[in-house]
Formats: structure tokens, sequence, C-alpha cells
């Protein structure tokens, strides 16, 4: 057996190789070079295509007897992740580009490439697991649930399930940790990364601005009402819930309840104001259903950090569906997933719109 093991060059891929190749596999490591910092206007050794990662995840297989590969897939980066990004936040949605890329990189373009390489397994260090239920493989939650990634895993296909291991999904970190030590690893203490990738300053809007080369005019702040309260520096700048950075002052705190990029304004309201029960959901996945129920009584995440919770999902057709809360939630935002859970399985997913 044969296992393609995704290797950023973090302990938890590193772990997942060792792991893999403790129950047998022949494994064959990759580093997927996804851009190039000077691309995107940083250099940096806190990105995922820095050198250090690279030569970590090559130290790790050289360790286990392993060969390792970088592969170029800076083109279908740009267009599925990049690109994308950039036109969320150009027309008022905050997108996660980790869900972007699982899906179009990850458990598509390498998927492929593990095919080709005749592996029968393709292997990523995500905290998530795989579980046979009947006669198909769902995704489920992590052992762990502080570090639980099922959520920006929602979108893989059944096939994808049934040909991917996740080794770190049973563990906790800690014992990720001590494994990569005892191993001799040099990794084995070396730090989450906690950024997006390709923008590790957290500057979203700057990053844009510099990517795009683009001026974003400045624009109204108004209130629910239409009343003008201010001007804003660009629609990119801002985000669903947000209550700093706005640049004006207040008798109670306000915040960002609506971007409207047609109109090119900012509405600001109260912490009430951003509350909801209802929301619409489109780019439906399916993973559990052949024939997908009228209503579907489960518990729904509509961001990362999240706590999932109860609601109705009422599919609207094969890739829409309509979401309603048992209790109001708070800063659903535009751009972000909402995946379906039924206990800790993942039974669907899609986008807010």
């Amino acid at each position: 057996m044969k296992a393609l093991i995704a290797m950023s060059g973090g302990v938890d891929s590193s772990v997942a190789a060792l792991l893999m190749q403790k129950k047998g596999f022949s494994c064959i490591g990759v580093t997927m070079k996804l851009y190039n910092n000077d691309d995107i206007g940083m250099c940096s050794d806190k990105t995922c295509c820095s050198l250090n990662d690279v030569t970590d995840a090559k130290s790790v297989c050289c360790n286990l007897g392993f060969p390792h590969y970088t592969f170029g897939f800076t083109n279908q980066f740009k267009e599925k992740v990049i690109d994308k990004f950039i036109y969320c936040y150009e027309n008022g949605a905050t997108p996660n580009p980790c869900i972007d890329c699982n899906r179009y990189l990850k458990f598509e373009a390498l998927y492929r490439r593990a095919k080709e390489l005749d592996c029968d397994k393709i292997v990523t260090g995500h905290y998530a697991r795989i579980e046979k239920y009947k006669d198909r493989y769902l995704l489920k939650k992590a052992f762990d649930e502080t570090k639980d990634q099922s959520y920006v895993l929602y979108s893989m296909t059944r096939e994808q399930l049934s040909n991917t291991c996740f080794p770190c999904g049973e563990l906790k970190k800690e014992q990720i940790r001590q494994i990569a030590y005892n191993a001799g690893f040099t990794n084995a203490k070396k730090h989450d990364s906690q950024d997006i990738c390709f923008v590790p300053n957290g500057k979203y809007a700057d990053f844009i601005s510099n990517y795009t080369k683009k001026e974003y005019p400045c624009g109204d702040i108004i209130d629910k009402s239409g009343n003008v309260l201010g001007r804003h520096n660009g629609i990119i700048h801002y985000t669903i819930g947000q209550r700093k950075g706005i640049g004006l002052s207040f008798s109670e705190p306000m915040y960002v309840c609506e971007i409207n990029s047609q109109k090119n304004t900012i509405t600001l309201g109260k912490n009430e104001d951003l509350y909801t029960r209802e929301l619409n959901i489109n780019e439906c996945v399916w993973p559990a259903y052949d024939n997908i129920p009228d209503i579907i009584n489960a518990k729904v995440k509509i961001r990362y950090s999240h706590k999932e919770q109860s609601a109705k999902i009422i599919p609207t057709s094969d890739t829409t569906a309509h979401i309603v809360f048992d209790e109001p939630q708070r800063a659903v935002t535009k751009g972000q997933a909402a995946v379906i859970y039924l206990d800790d399985f993942v039974v669907g997913g899609g986008i807010i719109t």
C-alpha cells in the first residue's frame, strides 16, 4: 500500500507520515508550493511556502527514509484561492480561503496527482476523522475537539473521503508533539500557523491593495435608517460584526451590520442588530445523503470559531438550502461556510449568501 503525505513542514503532517509508515504504508512526502512570496508582496519565514518549511519536511522524510518532492500548484492556487479571496472582499463578503485550498488544491489537484502516482491513500495532518457509516465514508470531528478542523474539510466528496487518512484526528496535540519529540523530529516544538498563509500579518486589506494595485473608493458609513454617519476607507477594510477600526466614536458600541458593495456603503448598528435566526446557503454538498431530505434537524456551525447550534435545514435544491436556527445567531457573514453536523458527523454544508 502506498500513501502520499502532504507535508507542510509542521509537526502534524510529520507525525501523520510517521504513523502511516508504522501502519506499513510505503510513503512519498510532498510539499505543495502554492505561491511565490515575491508574487504576493512578502518574503517571510512564517508562510507555508518558506524555505524553512520545505527544509523541515525534507528533514522528516530523510529521517523516516522515504522520498520528498515539491510540487508546484501556483496557478491553481491563484485562480481558486487568491482570486476568489479578493473577489469576495471586493463584493462585501468575508471568505475562508482554507476551505477553498482544501477543496480545490489538497483534495482535488493533489488528490489527482496521488492517483497518477498510484497511491492508495492521500494523507494530511488535519485534525479530523473519517469513519465508514453503512455504505459510505463520512467526515467526523477530531477526537481533540479543541483542534477540530472538520469545518474546513466539509466539502470533501465520498470518493475523496474513502481514499484519505487523517492520522492526527485520533490524538490530542500534546500526544502529537511527544511522538515527534520521541522520533527526533527537528520541528517537534515548531509553532502552529494561525494566520492565512498568504497573509501572515493578518492585514487582509493591505494584501488586497498591494496585490491588485487598485484604489478602493471611500464611501458613506450609514445607520440602519440611512443617515450618513461618516466616511469609510473602502469596503475591503470591513467585515460583519466589526467594532474597531471604523474611525468613528459613539456614545455606545456600534458594529458593522451590512456591507453593500453596489452602493459602496457600510451600515452600522447596535449589538442586538447583529442577531438573526435565518440564512441561505449555496454551493451545497450533501455527503451523507443519496436523496436529500425535505427537512434536516441538525446543528450548524457558521464560522470556524463558532460553536454549532441547533437548526432546521430546508434544502431548496441540490445546491441551495434555507437554515432556521432555534435561537438567533450573532454576525452571520456572507462568504463564510455553514457546516451541518449530526452528532460528530458532517452531513452537509454550503456558503452563506
